[in-house]
């Protein structure tokens, strides 16, 4: 016992300290065999095809391969039919000559070197079979309607079993159902049969998948007769035909057809799928319900077919076994049978196949071979092929059931070690080889392989290595500081190092290295991390109308160092190949929509590391379609019954119903709205009038728009009846003093209820015992009634007649005769003061009867006769004031203060106003005065300045005298001083400060004053002088609101009285100039101001209002914008406070010059550019041939002429370059007399006096074949002027084609 104890602690230690890893041997180095493919264990074969049976392997030395068959050795050489396939243990059997069914063997390969052998699975070779149908005579049935019934399939056995399905002659599966089903066996069930079931071909048919055969049985003939047809015709089926006799067919309660019996059994294994079903008959046809007695159905393994009649569970396991309870239920009761499920198991592995063993010289290692099933399977060892009880003994080995112990292993103890797990119902058979090595370390890992990961996501860095024994591996990031062996790093077994989540400083090179005990090797590795491709902004869901467009956006962000790819897609698909589609970098465009488009659209950006998705649904929706179906129902007299059929509502419900009617008694062609029904409705109860040839129509509307209109419905026509309803709107009023005027709105066609309408107008006085006027009015809708009292009121009645009668008793409306001017006037008229400018006027309302009709209000008349003041002039202003109703006082605006009023009231009504009140006269009190008309700074100097003023346009009284207040403004940074107060006398117009400081600004404030107060504030600014001399020797005067830093001067305003004294302009030399951009305005300015402005408007008859152009500090500013061929008025504007007046420049009258329309740059256009080159070419070529002639020798006489007539200023040209001589580039570039050289250094013809031209005689020199001139040279010709003129008939020498181009140009 201690020792069984004390084996399972070595095997524990064992197994944790040598963990049996899939370890891959490097194929250079020494390994046993490893079958790496091989043929299923059960190979079904297709006998037209040759047989393939696989068997490869690898290994080191690479592996030979033999078979068996049937257990003994197969011999493949003696086969002809039989090859292997080339470095391969692969059997290739060809059955051309032979059948397949010859080699139907079990067959197992063996591959083999010197360092062990491994064996594949027994490979059962077995050929498909699709046999035919046996042939069989199928009589026709016969069976009662109601009754159940059963067609038998029965197909032939074929491997593997073949597809049942039940079709009619045409290849037309026949409908099944809750009533009619198939069962597992093939078989067609009917719970109960009905008439519609007879047929003559139900066909049954099986499909062998191998051979992609399909056999069909006999068409069955099936007829359903009630029972009198079966008696009728009994005689008739009764020598070839099956007849079922059972009792007529009543409702009955469910029977199982199958299973039998209350109970049945059914067994599964393990990973295969468990099929139960229950077929029941019954009248009414049963449902059918699944349970598990035992427990729970598992809810994601399991689904119901065949309408609930098969329970299906997938990948069975243990835990499915026990009772499970069909139950079959209708109206009259149900019926249960219970199935007993057992679960077997073939073998499976627990923890895996076994693993290959490396191991080093004197290492141990286990090998395990674990698995279970049911019933429990017994395993069995086997080394090379061999049982391991046949096996050499070794001592290092030793084997404990499912496990061998390795021990101290030494070199060539390597094998190749076979574990068989078998029961009843199945086997295992894994080969795991033991290689002993002795290997230093090497890494498979490319070198300086990239990894590439999305940032937050996992990483994981391979370092693949073999080494025995096994290395240890060891990672280290950019230096090797310290090894990477904790949070966030998770170093796997395989030495695969982990980063759980990825951020950017975990980018950079990363080193593995792998070590053992004989030796050491590294590897480097990089890892990027990446931003994530993220959707910025999603698709949105749309709802578009058809043929419109739609734009679906999906902008997106990633890593820029990955190359993205956008992909679009329609319901998980592919988009339509439609050229609408429009799909951009960063959006999907639908043009023209149709209703085809509607569905989900997903953009889906990808790059080579991750992707992201998002999706937006589209709604296409159109107005609906046009209801049809419409029918007129439960007419009676006065309504009617209409119903519809709503048409496509296009993906946007249905509002409402509107109906509409025509009459095409009276209004043929004219559609009228009748009423409005909800949107869910599809009747509506209509009311109907009398005497109307009704046809209704009905539209209906959704959120898009109303459908087109219905087809009309029938024609309904009503009786004729006496009008329902009288005229409304009844009034009466007069058009003159006596006459009275009775109106009413007339009854339309669908109103009048019959022929002959007309009206029956009455009326009387409103006074007691009064008889009513009766008059009858047709075609008409009012009446006027004359001889009537001014302004009387009447009762008034008008009723609906037609030629079946009157219409109900009319209401009394009322009226009055016509009005008539008022005759009187209000008395009592009074004025109360409220203020200088507000007063109230009251009057006594004047008695109605001298109103003469109704009451409209009155006006209240009243006007500015004059001022008080002496100095102000009378002023006529006259204001009307209207109040409607019965009001009888009145406030009165905007009265002027210290002035002379009138007023009086007049009353008015409907006809117009009437006689006017008594003039009444009042005077308004003295208010508070308005500002002194201008303040003036005069005479500066350097301690004192003269202050002059006008009185106030507005004084509002009489003034009683002025306040004047001053502060200076500190060191030119708008802070105020101390305030200075004087009062001065109303008889004072000027004041002189002394006492001031120098060079000081000052800011001054002055209003006047009356008993009622002190008045509106007017504000200067000046400065006292720095220096006197510079004052007269400039002749200054700085005047208000004027500085110039540092010396504030400005000109001396002009000599004369005080009182025109004006402000002098801190604005100088304001002056204008056009450029490309605009008007340029420039000017000078001196004064203290920090907002100054340009402004300007255009001069024409209307008002136009000033633009605006801030320019603080600038002296110059471009106006654009100004329309040309127009003059415009520019000043300056400086402000300073906002209770000190604006300083302007004098107005400056600019004119825009009219724009030419623009022309087209000739230099810039292709065909020219073109021409000048050619041109150029040419001349090149002439001064080529100028050159070859000059060089073929000698003087000539003209020569000599050229040099008897030599002009100081005119060099010939050189003999040797055909330039000009001693007028180079190297010289100082003089021009020729009487020229001058544009500045872009061309010579224009026009411009130059000297030519070669003018040295000929008349223009006709010219050059003969040797370059010279034929003729000789003269002096200027008189004809020179002629000569230019026919300039087209000049020699083509090289300075007249380069005058010729620069007069082109």
């Amino acid at each position: 016992m201690m020792e069984r104890r004390r084996m399972d602690a070595a095997l524990l230690v064992l197994f944790l300290v040598r963990l049996a890893t899939a370890l891959e041997v490097p194929l250079d180095l020494p390994q046993p065999p490893t079958i790496t493919r091989q043929s299923p264990k059960d190979y079904i074969i297709d006998p037209r095809e040759n047989i393939i049976i696989q068997c490869e392997a690898k290994g080191k030395p690479p592996p030979s391969f033999s078979w068996t068959r049937n257990g003994t050795h197969f011999d493949i050489d003696e086969d002809p039919n039989v090859t292997l396939k080339p470095h391969s243990g692969t059997l290739e059997v060809d059955i051309s000559r032979v059948k397949a069914q010859q080699y139907e063997s079990v067959y197992q390969c063996t591959a083999r070197n010197k360092h062990g052998t491994a064996v594949s699975n027994n490979i059962v070779v077995q050929q498909s079979r699709s046999p035919l149908w046996s042939k069989e005579n199928v009589k026709a049935l016969v069976v009662q309607e109601g009754v159940s019934l059963v067609l038998p399939c029965r197909p032939p056995a074929g491997l593997p079993p073949p597809i049942i399905f039940w079709m009619d002659n045409n290849f037309q599966r026949l409908p099944q159902s809750r009533r009619v089903s198939q069962s597992l066996n093939g078989d067609l069930y009917f719970s109960n049969v009905l008439r519609e079931d007879s047929r003559n071909d139900y066909i049954c048919y099986a499909r062998f998948p191998y051979t992609q055969t399909i056999q069909q049985k006999q068409p069955i003939t099936v007829k359903v007769l009630n029972l009198d047809a079966i008696n009728d015709t009994m005689a008739a089926f009764y020598n070839d035909t099956d007849l079922f006799s059972e009792e007529p067919a009543d409702e009955r309660k469910p029977t199982f057809l199958i299973p039998s019996g209350p109970t049945s059994s059914k067994m599964v294994l393990r990973g295969q799928v468990l099929e139960l079903e229950c077929i029941a008959e019954g009248l009414h046809t049963p449902d059918v319900s699944w349970t598990k007695v035992s427990g729970d159905l598992p809810a994601k393994r399991t689904s119901f077919l065949q309408y609930q009649k098969t329970l299906r569970i997938v990948d069975a396991s243990e835990s499915d076994a026990g009772d499970y309870r069909c139950t079959a239920r209708n109206q009259l009761g149900s019926v249960h049978h219970t199935i007993h499920v057992t679960v077997k198991a073939a073998p499976y592995w627990i923890s895996g196949a076994p693993k290959n063993l490396i191991l080093a010289p004197g290492e141990s290692g286990v090998l395990t071979c674990r698995a279970s099933g049911t019933p429990k399977p017994s395993v069995s060892w086997a080394m090379n092929g061999i049982p391991i009880e046949n096996s050499p003994k070794d001592l290092s080995r030793k084997v404990e059931d499912d496990t061998i112990i390795f021990t101290d292993v030494q070199t060539g103890a390597s094998a190749v070690y076979q574990c068989n797990v078998s029961n009843d119902y199945g086997y295992l058979l894994s080969n795991a080889f033991v290689n002993v090595l002795s290997e230093t370390p090497r890494v498979l890992t490319a070198a300086n392989k990239v990894y590439q990961v999305i940032k937050n996501h996992r990483a994981l860095l391979d370092c693949d290595s073999f080494a025995s024994p096994i290395p240890k591996i060891t990672w280290f990031k950019d230096s090797r500081s310290s090894t990477l062996d904790g949070d966030p790093y998770i170093l796997h077994d395989n030495g695969t190092l982990e980063i759980h989540v990825a951020q950017d400083h975990n980018s950079g090179r990363y080193t593995c290295v792998a070590r053992n005990s004989l030796g050491i090797n590294e590897n480097h590795i990089y890892l990027e991390v990446k931003d994530p491709t993220r959707i910025l902004k999603q698709p949105e869901h749309k709802v578009v109308q058809v043929g419109r467009s739609v734009v679906f956006e999906c902008k997106v962000k990633h890593d820029p160092s990955l190359i993205p790819t956008m992909t679009w897609l329609k319901d998980d698909g592919e988009l339509p190949d439609d050229e609408r589609l429009i799909v951009d970098s960063d959006s999907l465009t639908i043009t023209d929509v149709t209703e085809n488009d509607a569905g989900v659209y997903t953009c889906v950006m990808n790059t080579t590391l991750d992707h992201d998705s998002a999706s937006a649904e589209l709604t296409v929706v159109e107005r609906p379609d046009s209801p049809t179906d419409l029918e007129l129902t439960d007419h009676k007299k006065r309504s009617v019954q209409l119903t519809w059929i709503p048409g496509d509502e296009h993906n946007s419900p249905i509002q409402k119903f509107l109906i509409q009617y025509q009459n095409s008694l009276h209004h043929r062609g004219h559609w009228h709205n009748l009423t409005e029904v909800a949107g869910n409705r599809t009747t509506a109860h209509l009311k109907l009038s009398p005497y109307v040839h009704y046809t209704f129509r009905v539209l209906a509307l959704n959120a898009v728009e109303f459908s087109r209109p219905s087809i009309p419905s029938r024609g309904l026509k009503t009786e004729p009846a006496a009008p329902d309803e009288n005229p409304t709107g009844v009034k009466g009023s007069g058009t003159e003093h006596d006459n009275l005027v009775i109106s009413w709105k007339p009854l339309s066609g669908l109103q009048s209820n019959g022929p002959g309408l007309h009206y029956r107008v009455m009326w009387r006085q409103k006074v007691v015992d009064s008889e009513w006027t009766r008059v009858t009015v047709a075609n008409n809708s009012k009446f006027v009634v004359s001889g009537t009292p001014t302004f009387v009121p009447y009762e008034l009645k008008v009723q609906a007649v037609n030629d079946y009668g009157a219409g109900p008793d009319p209401a009394i409306a009322h009226g009055h005769s016509g009005e008539d001017l008022p005759v009187a006037a209000p008395d009592n008229v009074k004025v109360m003061w409220i203020n200088s400018t507000l007063a109230e006027v009251h009057w006594d309302p004047v008695p109605s009867k001298f109103i003469r009709g109704h009451l409209e209000g009155y006006k209240v008349y009243y006007w500015r006769k004059h001022s008080l003041h002496k100095h102000n002039p009378d002023l006529v202003e006259n204001q009307v004031l209207i109040l409607s109703g019965k009001h009888t006082h009145r406030k009165l605006p905007g009265l002027h203060p210290f002035s002379v009023y009138s007023l009086n009231v007049r009353v008015y009504n409907g006809k117009g106003k009437g006689p006017p009140s008594a003039e009444l006269q009042f005077n308004t009190p003295e208010g508070v005065p308005g500002a002194p008309s201008h303040l003036l700074v005069t005479n500066p100097s350097l301690d004192s300045l003269t202050l002059e003023w006008s009185p106030p346009h507005d004084r509002n009284g009489r003034i009683t005298g002025y306040t004047l207040k001053y502060q200076p403004v500190v060191n030119n940074s708008n802070e105020l001083g101390p305030v200075e107060e004087l009062a001065l006398p109303a008889n004072e117009s000027s004041v002189t400060l002394l006492n001031l400081k120098y060079s000081t600004r000052y800011k001054f404030y002055l209003n006047a004053k009356t008993v009622r107060g002190a008045g509106l504030v007017v504000s200067q600014e000046a400065v006292t002088v720095i220096d006197e001399a510079l004052i007269s020797r400039h002749g200054v005067d700085v005047g208000a609101g004027n500085t110039q830093t540092p010396h504030p001067i400005a000109p001396s305003p002009p000599q004369g009285p005080p009182d025109k004294a004006q402000p002098v302009s801190p604005f100088g030399n304001v002056s204008s100039s056009s450029g490309e951009d605009g008007m340029l305005i420039s000017w000078e300015y001196w004064g203290p101001e920090q907002n100054v402005y340009v402004e300007y408007k255009e001069n024409s008859e209307g008002e136009e209002e000033w633009q605006k152009k801030l320019v603080n500090g600038s002296q110059n500013v471009v106006l654009k914008g100004l329309k040309g061929g127009l003059s415009y008025s520019v000043r300056l504007v400086a402000k300073g406070h906002h209770d000190q007046l604006p300083h302007l420049s004098e107005e400056l009258l600019v004119s825009v010059p009219a724009v030419a329309s623009r022309q087209v740059d000739i230099a810039t256009q292709g065909w020219f550019i073109g021409l000048m080159c050619a041109i150029a070419l040419l001349i090149l070529i002439l001064l080529i041939i100028c050159f070859i002639q000059r060089n073929k020798g000698g003087k000539y006489p003209v020569k000599e002429k050229e040099d008897a007539h030599t002009d100081p200023e005119f060099q010939p040209m050189k003999d040797e370059d055909c330039t000009f001589g001693e007028y180079s580039d190297n010289e100082d570039h003089k021009p020729l007399k009487g020229s001058r050289t544009p500045s872009n250094g061309t010579v224009k013809r026009g411009n130059s006096d000297d030519s070669l031209v003018d040295y000929g005689e008349g223009g006709d020199g010219q050059f003969n074949e040797d370059g010279s001139f034929i003729g000789q040279y003269s002096g200027k010709s008189a004809s020179r002027e002629t000569a230019e003129g026919h300039e087209s008939s000049e020699a083509p020498s090289p300075i007249n084609a380069m005058n010729s181009l620069h007069s082109f140009v």
